[in-house]
């Protein structure tokens, strides 16, 4: 099982596991946190990869309560990013 992006790493991995690894089989995940447009091709990349499979879990919900509001209720602060992730709350609620 691969923690799989999409980007080139993990996909460089795949055939590389299995070039390593006896041509074990690579089952791909990938955790939707609400990056919408970034899952768009993903289990075709995944496959193309050589990956048998690709679960992508919502994860969407957790993210923002366990990670983003305390986060901000924290006071942290990264001005280029503050007003996407106040936007992407208001969206879960």
């Amino acid at each position: 099982m691969l923690a799989y992006s999409g980007g080139l790493d993990t996909s460089i991995i795949i055939p590389w596991l299995k070039e390593h690894y006896n041509n074990c089989e690579v089952i791909a995940v990938c955790g939707n946190v609400g990056q919408k447009g970034e899952l768009e091709g993903l289990e075709e990349r995944a496959k193309a990869s050589g990956a048998s499979k690709l679960y992508i879990e919502d994860l969407t919900d957790e993210f923002v309560e366990d990670y983003v509001i305390p986060t901000m209720q924290a006071g942290a602060d990264y001005p280029e990013t503050r007003c996407r992730a106040h936007a992407q709350i208001q969206n879960v609620r």
